[in-house]
């Protein structure tokens, strides 16, 4: 194999680049492999634009792992698009309204929905921003407030519950890891062992939890709650809220009354049979019960948990005559759509891994690393990196594909923690995303939400930044402690002082709790 020293460095490189300056994850993927395969083919673009396509992405969406993988994101969507028909978010929603009373009973009722809704978050957004807003509007929050807590409990719920969209995602990118890796191990159960390590995610959410309940509002959030709760104005004056027509495939059929076990038991079916799945394509009883749940097919399980639960859901919708089979079929169809972007960016990333295997650019970074920056600070860097690819390029998504391939290797090599490298990684993409004015799932919380974009990032950038803060410490701690456990503890404590600063430096004194509808 030709040793192509720094060069190898050329592909990601340019892939970063290009996301930064199109803001498209898509096209700066495909240039990175093409141009690695140029490299590879001795620097000729046409050898190399053929065998883009014949080395890398056909055999990419050939493997048979990969396939699994994008069938059972195919799976995800079409559950999410019966979930969405049947109307089951929306009767929990109205069960919720009914018992606030108070602005911080919205809130927290808001903030308690969002972690519900925790398998997927396009429809988080909407659908928690859509239904809530009559409930937080009567209570005098304001819609910038709205925003702020849908959008900081969609993402990060994504990837701290068992399963979702996202686990599937990046359990892909995982399990192309692995296998590039020569390593033979469960990308499911690194996935779920990564959770403690995904610091930023777990603040954020509990930086939700002070702010609603604490009251301990500051920057212009506190200017917006102040303006709401005093004038009765949800939005300022001259406000432009992006269009929610998006929101349409959430309507429910006239005269149809959403039922909250329409949503309740398919995602419990769902949930439940994963542990057992695993269980059986790990082996068990033949294998104690540990080892089965390590050596578990997790493709496979969840692959068949997503076919069961959308099943479900789907004869339910049948059951109660919301639509016909005909219908039925279409709904499956869209969700199958849904996905698109998805399956794209998910073969690109794998092939643009195979692309820096053959070239040798984690060992070349590996070997850079090793001889220039401690191992505590790999953790710190690669959330930060993470966040300037989220930021400037607005996906999430994007960033995984780009950042994993080069955090896993590198974790092997120098003896770190791949639960944590990789929580790092999902750390930082969501710290971003919370950043980014061009995130999809930032302008969907401001959609369904009904707050005007610019004015939702503006109030929420000063908590995204308190918690990213906090996260870089919690990073540190457990750089130099290896307890996760601490770690959050330590960034806790420092997220609670920050905010109680901000409180009383930036803040604003809102009238009290009780609003007379």
């Amino acid at each position: 194999m030709v040793e192509f020293g720094v060069l190898s460095l050329l592909p990601p490189v340019i892939a970063i680049v290009l996301a930064l300056l199109t803001r498209n994850v898509i096209p700066a993927l495909f240039a990175g492999i093409w141009l690695g395969a140029t490299m590879i083919n001795g620097w000729n673009p046409f050898l190399g634009l053929y065998n883009t396509f014949n080395d890398f992405i056909i055999p990419s969406v050939g493997d048979p792992w990969n396939a699994t993988v994008l069938i059972y994101c195919g799976l995800f969507g079409v559950l999410i698009a019966f979930l969405q028909k049947t109307g089951g978010a929306q009767a929990i929603a109205s069960a919720i309204s009914n018992k606030v009373k108070t602005p911080r009973a919205a809130q927290g009722s808001t903030m308690l929905f969002g972690l519900i809704i925790f398998f997927e978050d396009y429809f988080n957004a909407l659908t928690v921003g859509s239904v809530m807003r009559s409930v937080t509007d009567k209570m005098r929050v304001s819609r910038e407030k709205l925003a702020y807590v849908v959008d900081s409990t969609s993402a990060p719920m994504c990837l701290l519950g068992p399963v979702s969209t996202w686990v599937v995602f990046v359990m892909g990118l995982i399990g192309a890891q692995y296998t590039e890796m020569g390593r033979d191990q469960s990308e499911y159960m690194t996935y779920i062992l990564s959770i403690p390590f995904n610091f930023y995610s777990i603040l954020a959410i509990i930086l939700v939890g002070i702010i609603v309940f604490l009251k301990w509002d500051f920057g212009p959030m506190a200017q917006a709650e102040y303006r709401a709760r005093t004038t009765g104005k949800v939005i300022r004056d001259d406000a432009a809220p992006p269009s929610d027509e998006q929101m349409a495939d959430v309507d429910m059929p006239e005269g149809y009354r959403p039922k909250i076990r329409n949503m309740v038991i398919p995602i419990i079916v769902l949930v439940g049979m994963i542990p057992p799945l695993f269980l059986w394509t790990g082996g068990y009883p033949e294998k104690d019960f540990v080892t089965a749940f390590g050596e578990a097919d997790g493709a496979t399980s969840i692959t068949i948990a997503a076919f069961t639960a959308a099943l479900v859901a789907f004869l339910m919708g049948m059951q109660q005559r919301l639509y016909t089979f005909k219908e039925s079929m279409e709904i499956i169809v869209s969700g199958l759509r849904s996905m698109m972007i998805v399956y794209i960016i998910l073969t690109l990333a794998w092939s643009i891994g195979s692309v820096t295997t053959e070239l040798g650019t984690a060992e070349y970074i590996v070997h850079f690393t090793e001889q220039t920056t401690s191992p505590i600070l790999i953790p710190v860097l690669l959330f930060i990196i993470g966040a300037v690819v989220a930021f400037t390029t607005g996906t999430a998504y994007g960033t995984f594909a780009i950042m994993i391939p080069i955090a896993m290797p590198l974790a092997a090599s120098m003896d770190i923690s791949m639960y944590l490298a990789i929580a790092a990684v999902f750390s930082g993409g969501i710290f971003g995303d919370h950043c980014s004015p061009i995130s999809d799932t930032t302008i969907l919380s401001s959609a369904g939400s009904g707050s005007d974009h610019i004015d939702h990032v503006n109030t929420q950038i000063p908590y995204a930044i308190t918690a990213g803060i906090s996260g870089i410490i919690s990073f540190l701690t457990v750089g130099v402690s290896g307890s996760p456990v601490l770690a959050i503890i330590v960034g806790a404590i420092i997220l609670f002082i920050l905010s109680f600063i901000l409180n009383k430096t930036w803040g604003k004194q809102i009238p009290n709790e009780k609003i007379t509808a």
